[in-house]
């Protein structure tokens, strides 16, 4: 709010609207009483009204908040030298002179406040001939003209610039140029007061003169043929504080990019000083905080990491920073976080912060680590849960009501079996006999074949599998599975009756006993098999297939070729070719 009074300010003083300057300044000073620029610019256009004693007190205002600030003494030379205080002005315009000897608008006040003080001492000791001349001696006679909107205007006349510098050299002279309307004009301007033409009534406003040093020394050098317009008004300098802050910004961003080679150089103390460094310097950068936490990340100083987050998330809300800079720093928070989680429920803020992550913006990354942060809490999870005990007296629990033919409370028994000791094959393959009697099968063959991934060894998966697929009449996968579990227990009773089952039922297509139904049905399933898709699509079995119809001799040479029978075996079991 202070800065955008300021502005207007600036705008209304650079316009030549002193009054609306001043109110504007006076707003800011009551939003930052203790910025010396703002006195300093009020000083400014209470001087350029002419207001020298407000102007004076402004200036003593800004060299108490600023003692070592040049301009103040600049501002307060002109108060001065505006309220004929030459002495006072000299020892101002001295004493910024002190702080920076070289400043040009300090030498050339001084030049001004000692040719003003001499020229006063001058008409001390011999008063002037004209009661009037004191009106049109001294560097003040041009910077009221040019001040003034009538004056000024004449001062682009040539003979009017031509009497004003003769009156001036002699003010005797003012009687021989009476009668020019211009001169009675000048001279109510110099004497600020208001003088009126019997054929002209005009009124003369009282004349602002210039208090900047700058305006001083065009007014004091002898006026060209050509008088330029009335000097722009002296612009408001720019606070200290904001070239200090542009100068830190970019001192900032130099040791941020010092930081970032020693970060890549996996020199981490000398990375950690840098960012540290660049944070002194401009606080509203945040990226200086989520680059300090990635390295305290790599170093597993998590807890500082997450600290550095945690700010860079809250000033970046206060600053209104890019969402991605936000998200930025929840991401790295977060992955600080699951590197110090131990169990399931510590997982549980690192997903929350992954998603509000995701919320500020959607980036890859973020997912992929949140996808990995609840996979983690999983896992964990189960391992909590894991105790084979337990989940041995739920499998006897399920199967009793095995049974009992109650199969969906054998099912739950299991399932919480399972969750006690996922690595249990027993219980996938009593699921998978409860799934198999209650006809999902789908779900009972994946039960099945997560039992034989467990145990290789254990032949009931392969029973449990090889039933499902008969009952899927998919009786040449139900053979195999058969033949598969055969090779881990010769013996065993099951797999061979499901073998014989299986070889019964593949006889039947061969032989064309399936009924229209039955064959229709095989078919439809048939061709849903990928399996028997790719033995069709095969340009070497349709060329079997075409030889078995209408070449003799060829088909009994494809007789001999063990894998062109296994196929012609699976497409007559899949009621596909039947043999006559």
């Amino acid at each position: 709010m202070a800065e955008e009074a300021k502005a207007k300010g600036n705008a209304a003083f650079s316009s030549g609207d002193f009054p609306t300057a001043i109110r504007h300044f006076s707003e800011a000073i009551d939003l930052a009483p203790d910025n010396h620029v703002l006195y300093s610019n009020r000083s400014a256009a209470y001087a350029s009204l002419q207001k020298y004693t407000e102007a004076l007190a402004d200036a003593k205002k800004t060299v108490q908040l600023k003692p070592h600030w040049v301009k103040g003494y600049s501002r307060l030379g002109a108060a001065h030298l505006g309220l004929s205080q030459y002495d006072d002005a000299i020892a101002s315009y001295k004493k910024g002179l002190d702080f920076e000897p070289t400043n040009e608008p300090l030498k050339s006040g001084l030049a001004d406040a000692e040719k003003a003080a001499a020229s006063a001492a001058a008409r001390s000791r011999s008063a002037p001939a004209n009661p009037f001349g004191d009106a049109f001696s001294g560097p003040e006679m041009w910077a009221k003209l040019t001040a003034d909107p009538t004056t000024r205007a004449f001062l682009q006349q040539p003979d009017f610039v031509k009497m004003m510098q003769d009156i001036q050299k002699n003010p005797n002279n003012l009687n021989l140029y009476l009668k020019d309307q211009r001169v009675m004009q000048a001279f109510g301007v110099l004497l600020n007061v208001k003088l009126g033409s019997p054929g002209d009534d005009v009124d003369m406003p009282d004349t602002p003169s210039s208090s900047s040093s700058e305006r001083k020394r065009a007014a004091e050098a002898e006026p060209p043929k050509q008088p330029e317009p009335e000097p722009e008004p002296e612009p408001m300098e720019e606070a200290d504080e904001e070239k200090e802050a542009k100068q830190r910004k970019a001192e900032a961003q130099k040791e941020k990019e010092a930081g970032n080679a020693a970060y890549k150089k996996k020199d981490f103390d000398t990375a950690i000083h840098h960012y540290s460094k660049a944070l002194e310097l401009d606080d509203e950068d945040i990226s200086f905080l989520t680059n300090r936490a990635a390295v305290y990340l790599e170093m597993g100083k998590y807890e500082d990491c997450i600290k550095d987050c945690d700010k860079a998330v809250e000033r970046g809300r206060e600053l209104r920073s890019d969402y991605k800079m936000v998200a930025r720093a929840l991401t790295r928070k977060g992955t600080a976080m699951g590197k110090t989680a131990k169990c399931s429920k510590d997982y549980e803020p690192v997903i929350e912060t992954f998603q509000k992550a995701l919320t500020e913006h959607r980036n890859p990354d973020t997912l992929k680590k949140l996808n990995e942060a609840e996979k983690a809490k999983k896992e964990l999870e189960q391992q909590e849960y894991f105790d084979p005990n337990l989940a041995d007296e739920e499998r006897e629990k399920g199967n009793e009501f095995f049974k009992q033919q109650k199969y969906p409370e054998a099912i739950r028994h299991y399932t919480e079996s399972l969750k006690r000791n996922p690595k249990d094959p027993r219980a996938y393959s009593n699921r998978a006999a409860c799934y198999t009697k209650l006809g999902a099968m789908p779900e009972g063959l994946k039960d099945a074949e997560k039992c034989i991934e467990l145990d290789p060894t254990f032949t009931k998966g392969y029973t449990r599998k090889g039933a499902v697929q008969f009952f899927m009449k998919e009786y040449e996968k139900a053979l195999e599975t058969y033949k598969e579990g055969l090779k881990h227990d010769a013996n065993n009773q099951e797999l061979l009756d499901g073998i014989g089952r299986c070889v019964q039922q593949i006889n039947r297509a061969s032989r064309g006993d399936l009924s229209p139904e039955e064959l229709k049905d095989r078919q439809a399933k048939a061709m849903s098999d990928p399996e028997i898709q790719n033995i069709l699509q095969d340009p070497v079995m349709r060329q079997v297939l075409v030889d078995f119809q209408e070449n003799p001799k060829a088909a009994q040479e494809h007789t001999k070729n063990p894998g062109v029978m296994d196929k012609i075996q699976k497409l007559i079991s899949a009621g596909i070719v039947q043999m006559r």
